[in-house]
């Protein structure tokens, strides 16, 4: 399928990590989801009703990163991913990244990013 939504940066400060400092002091995570979907419909007929309504996939991705502390990126990506397609029934395809900038290494890194995809 060809047609996508794509929502860029989506930012939140969350406390999520492997390590209990960033559990307690938590930090901005990134995130970025493709929304693989028929969008002819919405096209033709200029209505929000026969789409996605990205608003609605904004406030899923928000509540699912605030409302639990993840250990890894993969575990939140996945859950968010299998979230988006079981929430929105138009969806057929999802891919998700998440980034977290300057991740606690030993050495200069700008972000670490996972990517995850989920299909119907």
């Amino acid at each position: 399928m060809s047609n996508v939504i794509r929502m860029k940066n989506a930012a939140f400060y969350a406390y999520h990590g492997a390590f209990e400092d960033e559990q307690n002091l938590g930090g901005k995570f990134e995130f970025d989801v493709d929304l693989y979907c028929d969008l002819s419909a919405a096209a033709e007929s200029d209505s929000l009703a026969k789409t996605v309504d990205y608003e609605k996939v904004y406030a899923f991705i928000r509540q699912t990163v605030l409302q639990k502390k993840y250990y890894l990126l993969e575990a939140l990506a996945n859950t968010i991913g299998k979230g988006l397609i079981t929430e929105f029934n138009a969806l057929q395809r999802v891919v998700v990244r998440v980034r977290k900038p300057h991740p606690p290494v030993k050495g200069v890194i700008d972000y670490v990013e996972v990517e995850i995809s989920q299909e119907r």
